[in-house]
């Protein structure tokens, strides 16, 4: 009896997930948009919900060449997050001062999804050249609090190898997380980063706290296809459209960012991953340093045989590490299967234990995708 409810309870777990894969994967414009406003509904953002479930009406009048290509869009909407990305639209009109029709609508005072509607739509015949665009590229969201799981995964290698890091983002987007040195992190009660930063980091943190290491980073680089520039008013305020205006904590972070920026911009080429990886791997390795890829959130944004690339040149690489050249990879990413953001590190410095430095995977957290909370799980 016992054992029928278990595994009773097990298929319906395997069929919440297998229901979480088909709408991920779905088609369906008008599925996608309602999905996507519950989404942010229920993750406290019920103000830019209205804004996301107007995209309904959109599609329902087809007025606009916004919302032509919207309704026709070819592909998967959420995978390809296209109703973000015509949200970002819409709040980058009042961040820039364009319109500011929307912002009783962000300030939760007109609540009413038909006055909504009406809002987006005139918005969309309005501005329909500006919103167009914003259906070319998905979202960048560089998000500050996922460096908290990042800085974590670095004190436990750091724990392990005792040499300082020569830290490679790829997908930086503004390179906000290539300044993460600059950050101060308050993780479990342990604390990592510079003491007067503007920046700082304190998720709610689940389990026991990281390793008390010393995390020496000597660099950090990064790369991405369209990298935006911080120190640039309307590329900066692009990153802030695509933050939900309740977010505030999060629009706080963007700003402390922006600050560190002007100060000293960070390194971000114009660069694919998978070029810049393969070019990085076949440049001479200092000794005494450790080279760590990272990345957050990307690998699903990636082609698949980009995706090949980049683990075949770790692997190749990783083969050739040694000692005083070793190779980490760093990644919070979505596990596909269960859709929690888990933090694995790959390592490989030829030590003789096995399944440490041998580029064995170690899940060592699971997290917020936007820094909310860390949940440990590393040893």
């Amino acid at each position: 009896m016992g054992s029928r409810k278990a595994r009773g309870h097990a298929m319906s777990q395997d069929e919440k997930t297998s229901s979480k894969r088909a709408v991920m994967e779905t088609k369906s414009v008008a599925e996608a948009i309602e999905w996507q406003a519950d989404h942010a509904e229920k993750n406290g953002a019920p103000n830019t919900a209205r804004v996301i479930r107007a995209q309904l009406a959109l599609i329902a009048r087809e007025e606009t060449a916004t919302a032509r290509r919207l309704a026709n869009w070819h592909g998967l909407m959420l995978e390809d997050a296209v109703p973000l990305r015509v949200a970002g639209g819409f709040h980058n009109l009042l961040l820039t001062g364009t319109d500011r029709a929307l912002e009783p609508v962000y300030a939760g005072l007109t609540n009413d999804q038909g006055q909504v509607d009406e809002i987006v739509c005139d918005l969309a015949r309005t501005y329909d050249t500006l919103l167009l665009p914003w259906l070319d590229t998905p979202p960048q969201t560089n998000e500050a609090g996922r460096s908290a799981a990042i800085m974590a995964g670095l004190a436990w290698l750091a724990d392990r190898i005792d040499m300082p890091f020569r830290l490679y983002e790829l997908g930086a987007s503004a390179g906000i997380n290539t300044m993460m040195h600059r950050f101060r992190f308050d993780l479990g009660g342990i604390r990592f980063g510079a003491n007067a930063s503007p920046l700082k980091i304190e998720p709610e943190w689940r389990g026991a706290p990281p390793p008390v290491s010393d995390v020496r980073i000597e660099s950090v680089f990064g790369c991405d296809l369209k990298p935006i520039d911080l120190t640039n008013e309307a590329e900066a305020l692009r990153l802030k459209s695509y933050v939900w205006p309740e977010a505030v904590e999060r629009m706080a972070r963007i700003d402390a960012a922006i600050a560190l920026a002007r100060e000293e911009p960070p390194l971000v080429a114009r660069q694919g991953a998978g070029q810049f990886v393969a070019e990085l791997l076949q440049e001479e390795q200092d000794a005494g340093i450790c080279r760590t890829i990272f990345h957050s959130i990307l690998w699903q944004y990636l082609p698949e045989a980009e995706r090949s690339r980049i683990s075949s040149a770790m692997e190749e690489a990783g083969a050739q590490a040694t000692r005083e050249k070793p190779l980490a990879w760093l990644a919070l990413e979505t596990n596909r299967a269960t859709f929690a953001h888990e933090l694995t590190l790959r390592y490989w410095d030829a030590a003789e234990k096995a399944g440490e430095g041998d580029g064995t995977p170690h899940l060592l957290a699971t997290a917020h995708p936007h820094g909310a909370w860390v949940e440990w799980r590393g040893t």
